[in-house]
């Protein structure tokens, strides 16, 4: 038996689902809710010591940390082979699940917090937003969250954020124009695990300022859109009402992103 502790909107959850819709896996899910605090809930602790989603119980083994589990799915269920046949291909498959979990995932976490979270925690009295943050027990993590709020898309972190996404699209773009798929002609888990941030960045209406002038990529970002996977996992699980959302304060941020992205590109380093 499979089931994931998931939550609808959580892009790491996404890639994984993403994954067993791929491999055809059914599986029960039970929804963590992170607004209201759920991840730290003593029961689900026991679970996910770490308090994030997903995690994933296989006949009662527990893994955790989403690029571990979609390894793990395929490596338990090998039909369809999500990842490449011989070590360097998978060496090479492993380097974007580093870009995803040690950079994209702080990016595209200041990025919707600036524009969308950032707009909800406005609504919010100060003792309420006071314990929000305390609720965060990491002080980086704290730090981060607090900077974009009170900086939004200036703060130095959404900045870097921006930066993360420029490298990542760029380097995309040089690996597309060889094939359809990051790693040639075969989807694998590199592609599944770019899906969720890209698809992130294109609900708020932010994705044309790294895509508009890389036409492979945009070809790419089709092909992936249009996945019975990709809807299942992410398309119908994104209602009406979070999708306008996220367009509505997404969108209003565009122009200043792309100047942002604009003086990342100038600088000397990055032009190197």
């Amino acid at each position: 038996m499979l089931k994931l502790y998931s939550y609808n909107s959580s892009i790491c959850a996404q890639k994984v689902r993403i994954t067993l819709a791929e491999k055809g896996l059914s599986f029960d899910t039970e929804n963590i809710d992170l607004f209201t605090n759920e991840q730290f809930k003593p029961a689900y602790l026991k679970i996910n010591p770490k308090g994030v989603v997903p995690a994933l119980d296989h006949d009662g083994r527990i893994v955790i940390e989403s690029s571990l589990i979609c390894e793990y799915l395929d490596e338990e269920f090998p039909e369809p082979r999500l990842t490449p046949d011989d070590a360097f291909g998978r060496a090479r498959m492993r380097l974007w699940s580093k870009e995803v979990d040690e950079h994209l995932f702080e990016a595209t976490r200041e990025l919707s917090f600036s524009a969308m979270f950032r707009e909800r925690m406005r609504s919010m009295t100060e003792e309420q937003r006071a314990t929000r943050f305390n609720n965060v027990g990491d002080p980086i993590k704290r730090e981060r969250l607090m900077s974009t709020y009170a900086e939004g898309v200036e703060s130095p972190y959404v900045y870097q954020g921006i930066a993360n996404f420029e490298v990542a699209f760029a380097k995309m773009e040089k690996e597309l124009i060889k094939g359809p798929w990051l790693l040639g002609e075969r989807m694998t888990l590199a592609d599944i695990n770019m899906m969720p941030f890209v698809a992130r960045l294109n609900y708020l209406g932010l994705l044309e300022a790294w895509t508009d002038d890389r036409p492979a990529t945009k070809a790419w970002w089709e092909r992936a859109r249009a996945l019975r996977s990709f809807r299942v996992s992410i398309t119908e699980k994104t209602t009406e009402a979070e999708a306008a959302a996220m367009k509505q304060f997404g969108s209003v941020l565009l122009e200043r992103v792309r100047q942002r992205r604009d003086d990342y590109l100038r600088q000397p380093k990055a032009a190197a």
